[in-house]
């Protein structure tokens, strides 16, 4: 037998073992059918039932909610999308400072309805730092990162530079150079937030099907292997597990990412860490770390993963895995004062990496199919944004949320999205890219290697990361 406390260190603090919802009985008709209960299909049904108390929502889910990547993820609520630099480009400064505006807004929108709606999931506003913290040409990625946020919409107000002593103030790193601060950011429990909202939706009459997999997806029709459903409306949401129904993989394939949990640290060993307006962090490496202060001061740590021959998705992880000692390792040279503190738990899931970084929303009414995500790790935020939204376009309400650039309303994904290449080409670049990204930070962390390698391994990563495009 499954037992859900197992998934993440998340899931393990859960008062109570989670229990499968039933199935569903047989063919069912809706008015909207949404694939997928992770946080852009709970949102989804949150706001169509908000909105429009009367319509008959289902979500159909393969396993239990927040089974996927929204139980599983760092915790981090950004007030961002990746990608956002893509859509900012055409539009004038005053047009992006409205975008950006709306994604900071949604930050404090959610711990607003989290509270309104009595979700305890450890919602913190404490921001998030992006550290220059392990080679010194990490300062200079990261104050270029800097202007970019300038120049896509975040204003001096919005985020700022940390030198390396107002960078100590907040987080003692063993080379701590300087840091982008963006103030628009959360953290939070995430299983308690995904189970929450689950809870919360059904309360309004939304019906939740566990343990129901779905074998294809087309436009009024969902078939499962417990009965066909019919709907007006159909909602794919299914991120980094797209690749598992139809055709969706083409264009969404599941990336992985791992995270370990240390014991709950001592008060003196947290004087060591700083933290203690408890920010999410992260370092400036290619290889994408991030982490945050649980609320039983447990050091949560991870790290961008690979990607599996035939766009599988992975759920299944083990403490023992040599993946995490990776991460260990990575954590310890951030914080060499962790050294000796124990290891509780490492867990990890798949998120959806779309060509191009191109998060979306997407509606085509001729079909009746709306589908939002391909957040690429950034989703616990943008998928409460983009539920909205999607909540708005079926019920062809037309708000500041649906005139976005990232919304393709009337139009299908096959015009949204770019799609990815077949295999065996998808694992061979990913491959080629790790390697590089690998490559490039030895360099960087190496007294001994010469600039000329350093630039070339540079030059290397940015060309292969020209693939993702």
């Amino acid at each position: 037998m499954k037992m859900y406390r197992d998934t993440s260190f998340w899931f393990s603090t859960m008062a109570d073992e989670p229990q499968p919802r039933a199935a569903l009985p047989g063919p069912v008709d809706v008015d909207v059918a949404i694939v997928g209960a992770g946080y852009t299909g709970l949102w989804t049904a949150y706001y169509l039932k908000k909105l429009s108390p009367q319509l008959n929502v289902a979500v159909l889910e393969a396993d239990i909610a927040g089974y996927g990547a929204s139980g599983r993820n760092g915790g981090w609520v950004a007030g961002y999308i990746t990608g956002l630099e893509k859509y900012m480009a055409p539009l004038p400064m005053a047009e992006r400072r409205k975008c950006c505006k709306l994604l900071f807004e949604n930050v404090d929108k959610i711990g607003e309805t989290l509270q309104k709606e009595g979700i305890d999931a450890d919602f913190h506003k404490g921001g998030v730092i992006y550290a220059a913290a392990r080679f010194p040409e990490q300062e200079c990625m990261q104050r270029n990162l800097l202007q970019q946020l300038y120049a896509a919409g975040h204003t001096e107000d919005d985020c700022w530079w940390l030198d390396a002593k107002k960078l100590d103030e907040k987080i003692r790193l063993r080379n701590g150079y300087g840091a982008v601060f963006k103030k628009h950011c959360a953290t939070v429990n995430p299983a308690k937030m995904v189970r929450g909202i689950a809870a919360t939706v059904e309360k309004l009459g939304v019906k939740i099907y566990e343990q129901t997999r779905v074998t294809s997806i087309a436009p009024g029709v969902i078939e499962t292997e417990h009965g066909r459903v019919k709907a007006n409306i159909v909602v794919p949401a299914l991120e980094g597990y797209s690749s598992t129904v139809g055709d969706y993989g083409r264009y969404i394939i599941p990336v992985q990412s791992l995270i370990i949990a240390t014991e709950p640290l001592s008060d003196a060993k947290w004087r060591e860490i700083g933290l203690d307006d408890k920010p999410a962090f992260c370092d400036g490496g290619r290889m994408i770390s991030y982490g945050q202060r649980s609320s039983d001061n447990r050091m949560i740590f991870g790290a961008r993963g690979g990607y599996v021959y035939g766009a599988k998705p992975r759920s299944d992880f083990q403490l023992s895995d040599p993946e995490f000692r990776i991460r260990e390792q990575l954590m310890y040279d951030l914080f060499p004062m962790l050294k000796g503190v124990r290891i509780t738990h490492g867990w990890g899931g798949s998120l959806g990496m779309p060509r191009q970084f191109a998060p979306h929303a997407v509606f085509n009414e001729q079909t009746g199919i709306a589908t939002a995500g391909g957040y690429g790790g950034q989703g616990v935020g943008p998928s409460h944004l983009f539920g909205r939204t999607l909540a708005d376009l079926i019920l062809k309400r037309d708000t500041p949320l649906t005139r976005m650039p990232w919304v393709f309303n009337n139009q299908s994904i096959d015009t949204a999205l770019k799609s990815w290449e077949p295999e065996p080409f998808k694992w061979l670049a990913s491959r080629a890219i790790l390697s590089a990204f690998s490559w490039e930070e030895s360099l960087y962390q190496s007294p001994s290697s010469s600039g000329v390698s350093r630039f070339l391994a540079a030059n290397l990563s940015k060309s292969l990361a020209l693939l993702m495009r």
